[in-house]
């Protein structure tokens, strides 16, 4: 193996050493994966407008995030499964994010519990949740969260049946039998079933709510006094609605392509949201930033920060916790080097005037000022 350059070059090692039916769980999108691809390509179409002759010779990327300090805008976003990856899984996650200063989201489907990832020592972290058609599951995992000293709740709102993810249906996908769903072991909903399709597909069918509304998110508020930030908005009526109904921020995902196929790439779609948001709650973004560039992009559209799932996944299998290190850490040096680039010396410098979007290239924006 050569040295890695770059947070991509993770995805073709993990090929290589993670059984088919592992790599093709965290690697595919849903049916035709257009937006899977989209993802990645919206970013590619824009493009720099960098200012010159800036004393860039101290930059500061440490920003807040619902009051928490952390050392740059690259979060952590939650993906199930982790020992899949890494017999370390959550644990070498957990211990990355906090070496780096940022924040981790545990996701419910996790096969290390909020216990256990609290275990692995001091840490800003953040829990998914799916809502269960049990509520009395829901309320007992947001408490044990709580206790566990998680921050936040980051409630996913764009599943209320699972994406058509035709390998998962290939490869009859089911949770391997030497691993749990270790939130819910004890609950009898620890264990996935054989199905004869995808097991996960079944598995939300029987326990995952499709009643799910935004009467839920003021319930969920009830329950808990941690801020909710709702992730899969991609639209300015769901962002409205999201600040109606009281959430601490949004998400702007769109599952990492893996529900509804066809929608945009969520960097296409975040400056819809960010607009009507209008500054009363953050907004971040996660789906497809594999460099630093993007992440600039995103903020320089009204991002506050971004969340990264796959490589994570990817680099995990590779080097288990030194794997998402580097990551972090790659990652992190090529935001600092494009914010360089670009003139910028804190967040606070990087605007809308410093990226061109294909609508500004047919003047579908105003003009800038």
């Amino acid at each position: 193996m050569g040295e890695i350059t770059n947070v991509t070059e993770y995805q073709a090692i993990a090929k290589q050493k993670l059984p088919k039916m592992v790599y093709d769980y965290y690697a595919s999108g849903a049916e035709d994966e257009w937006t899977l691809q989209e993802n990645r390509e919206a970013f590619s179409r824009i493009l720099f407008r960098p200012r010159i002759l800036i004393d860039v010779s101290k930059i500061d990327m440490a920003t807040t995030v619902l009051g928490f300090k952390i050392s740059m805008p690259i979060m952590i976003a939650p993906s199930a499964f982790q020992k899949m990856a890494h017999p370390d899984g959550e644990y070498a996650t957990a211990r990355a994010a906090s070496a780096a200063g940022t924040i981790m989201t545990l996701s419910s489907w996790a096969t290390s519990s909020v216990e256990e990832v609290a275990s692995t020592g001091p840490g800003i972290r953040f829990f998914q949740l799916y809502v269960y058609k049990d509520r009395k599951v829901v309320e007992q995992l947001v408490r044990r969260a709580e206790r566990a000293g998680f921050k936040a709740i980051a409630l996913t709102v764009d599943t209320p049946r699972l994406g058509r993810r035709e390998a998962d249906i290939k490869n009859r996908f089911v949770l391997p039998p030497f691993l749990t769903l270790k939130n819910f072991e004890g609950l009898e909903l620890g264990k996935m079933e054989q199905a004869s399709d995808s097991g996960l597909a079944s598995y939300v069918a029987g326990q995952i709510d499709r009643t799910l509304s935004w009467k839920d998110v003021k319930w969920l508020q009830t329950i808990t006094t941690l801020p909710i930030l709702v992730k899969g908005v991609i639209t300015e009526e769901d962002t409205r609605l999201a600040v109606e109904n009281g959430a601490a921020g949004i998400i702007v995902s769109n599952h990492g392509a893996r529900q509804l196929d066809y929608v945009p790439a969520t960097i296409s779609a975040l400056e819809e949201v960010v607009k009507a948001a209008r500054g009363q709650l953050p907004v971040f973004l996660d789906g497809g930033v594999r460099r630093g560039t993007d992440v600039f992009k995103a903020l320089a559209l009204g991002a506050a920060g971004i969340f990264i799932g796959r490589p994570v996944v990817f680099s995990l299998a590779a080097a288990g916790e030194a794997g998402v290190r580097n990551v972090l850490q790659m990652l992190r040096d090529e935001f600092e080097l494009t914010m360089a680039l670009s003139g910028c010396t804190s967040l606070a410098d990087i605007t809308r005037n410093h990226v061109i979007t294909e609508a500004d290239k047919l003047g579908v924006m105003p003009s800038r000022l």
